[in-house]
């Protein structure tokens, strides 16, 4: 019967495209509550990226550092327990004041406790002296066997704690010697000969280049948090400033830091390790340093730790606590 066929026919479409109406208002609704759900959740957990970038060249902007605003989640127990640490001496050892930064770069999360802390950097600064140094040496090759004479005796006007090797009076070195002496044996001298030869306006764009405020070159004292000092090492680290080549070779000679008092003493024996550690502050209040990269169980990491207090002794003690709590959970994460 055709009229019962057509009629049929067309409840069949009738139905069919109501069907197809519900399934895509059903759809689109799931679809909108997802997007909605995804983005209150990104909303509750998005960390903006600050993204650090070389200046001054002409058709490029080179990436140096990348970082995530906010702290690491998955290292509030290791911070915790830094700050543990950091408590007890500051009720029981006569700290007065301790900043660390940590950063895991297999990751890049990282932590920081009393970020906000500045410190003077003392023997710190010796790490961008070496990295001014050769940046120098890049544009001119000829410059890293350049002899200079140590013919006039040096008073550096700091009474150290921790001494060790030194240039002597009357010899000439070459500016690797020099380096060598620097940040091997943190001698004053040879950094001040280097000093002398440093030009002002390689050191100033370096500060400039990783955002930091621009030293005066006739102030007594300047400062930096955990977080500002640790870029030099990221910046040796991720080779983002120097050559390949020099950024090895300024890892090589922080390899060689013969300083064992702090971060060396908190890891086992033979643990790779490029450091430097820097005295400052007074008779009244001292401060003692330490900033390393340590490479541990295939996971290297980034550890600055500044201190104040009585005594070195009790500095490098809890710099030394620091290190070895750092190290044991990282090798559990």
């Amino acid at each position: 019967m055709p009229f019962l066929e057509k009629k049929f026919s067309l409840l069949s479409v009738l139905i069919f495209s109501a069907v197809a109406v519900l399934v895509f208002f059903s759809i689109t609704s799931w679809i909108n509550c997802d997007d909605t759900t995804s983005e209150t959740a990104n909303s509750e957990y998005y960390c903006k990226y600050d993204i650090k970038r070389l200046n001054g060249l002409k058709y490029i902007k080179p990436i140096m550092f990348v970082d995530d605003e906010c702290e690491s989640e998955n290292m509030q127990d290791i911070k915790q327990q830094i700050v543990e640490i950091v408590d007890r001496y500051k009720n029981f050892e006569g700290v007065t004041s301790a900043s660390i930064y940590l950063r895991q770069f297999s990751t890049n999360e990282w932590i920081s406790v009393n970020e906000t802390d500045k410190f003077e950097p003392g023997s710190l600064f010796k790490v961008p002296v070496l990295i001014c140094i050769l940046k120098m040496c890049e544009e001119d090759p000829s410059f890293i066997n350049k002899r200079i004479s140590y013919d006039k005796s040096i008073n550096d006007g700091k009474n150290v704690a921790y001494k060790s090797k030194s240039i002597q009076l009357g010899q000439s070195y070459t500016v690797k010697e020099l380096l060598t002496y620097m940040i091997k044996y943190s001698d004053n001298k040879a950094t001040i000969l280097l000093e002398s030869n440093m030009k002002t306006e390689v050191l100033q764009k370096l500060f400039t280049d990783m955002g930091l405020e621009v030293p005066n070159i006739y102030a007594t004292q300047y400062f930096f948090t955990t977080s500002q000092y640790s870029l030099f090492f990221r910046a040796i680290y991720n080779a983002c400033y120097l050559s390949i080549d020099d950024s090895e070779f300024a890892a090589k000679l922080l390899s060689e830091c013969n300083f064992k008092e702090g971060m060396v003493s908190g890891l086992p024996k033979g643990t790779p390790i490029i450091h430097k550690f820097g005295e400052s502050g007074s008779q009244v209040e001292m401060q003692l340093h330490e900033s390393a990269i340590v490479y541990a169980y295939g996971k290297p990491f980034l550890l600055t730790v500044m201190t104040k207090g009585k005594d070195n002794k009790t500095l490098s003690k809890l710099i030394k606590e620091v290190t070895n709590k750092v190290y044991t959970e990282m090798a559990n994460k």
